[in-house]
């Protein structure tokens, strides 16, 4: 049965392949749509990218550089289409982009990760959730239904641990979920659950960026 994570909780994974599966419900009132980024920074000892290729999102899918995007003919996944990539050059890929939510089988965006493939000078990999162009369609967590985040097995697609993301995060757009980090070897999760920029950031005036670009300047 899937742990439903709180805030600072520690878990063993055990396992080398794993899934992270984003979801959340289309918005079905006025407005635009609401369309959540599921990322992922593997960082090195200093806490920081080694260089740009291990950060892992809809503009790098696979480490090599290949994108997501949407044109008028509709939404399409490079590393997919054009290059039929299978796995990600440093064991995290991205499967694409979803711009609206809603998926049948729950899961909107996913991060698979083979952890016997990720390079020795990686220490941990943050993942982030955030809103897309959150400030011209002045959307939070708080507006978004039924979003979440979750690891799973991923051969057998157990759900090992949950997270729910509207239930805690009502004015920000940008959730820093949590970290796989290595200890004598073995990989163990930390739950961190902290929303960006934090109150005490905001209450202090702190007016820099949001959204994904405030995790690019935290690690680059």
């Amino acid at each position: 049965m899937a742990i439903n994570l709180t805030k600072g909780q520690r878990i063993e994974i055990g396992l080398s392949k794993v899934g992270v599966g984003l979801g959340w419900k289309p918005n079905e009132e006025t407005g635009f749509d609401f369309d959540l980024d599921a990322s992922a920074f593997m960082l090195g000892v200093n806490k920081k990218l080694p260089k740009d290729e291990f950060f892992v999102f809809y503009n790098n899918l696979c480490g090599r550089g290949h994108r997501a995007y949407t044109d008028s003919t509709g939404d399409h996944n490079e590393c997919a289409e054009k290059y039929h990539c299978t796995d990600g050059l440093f064991g995290v890929r991205s499967l694409g982009d979803d711009t609206t939510g809603g998926s049948s089988d729950g899961d909107d965006e996913t991060l698979t990760l083979d952890l016997a493939k990720v390079p020795s000078e990686i220490t941990e990999i943050v993942f982030t959730v955030t809103i897309h162009d959150y400030e011209t369609r002045r959307q939070t967590f708080g507006q978004v239904h039924k979003s979440f985040i979750r690891i799973y097995n991923a051969q057998t697609n157990e759900e090992i641990l949950k997270y729910e993301l509207d239930e805690d995060f009502s004015v920000e757009a940008a959730v820093e979920f949590g970290r796989l980090y290595k200890r004598n070897g073995e990989w163990k999760f930390e739950a961190i659950g902290d929303g960006y920029p934090t109150k005490k950031e905001r209450d202090n005036g702190y007016n820099g960026p949001g959204g994904l670009q405030y995790f690019v300047n935290k690690y680059a």
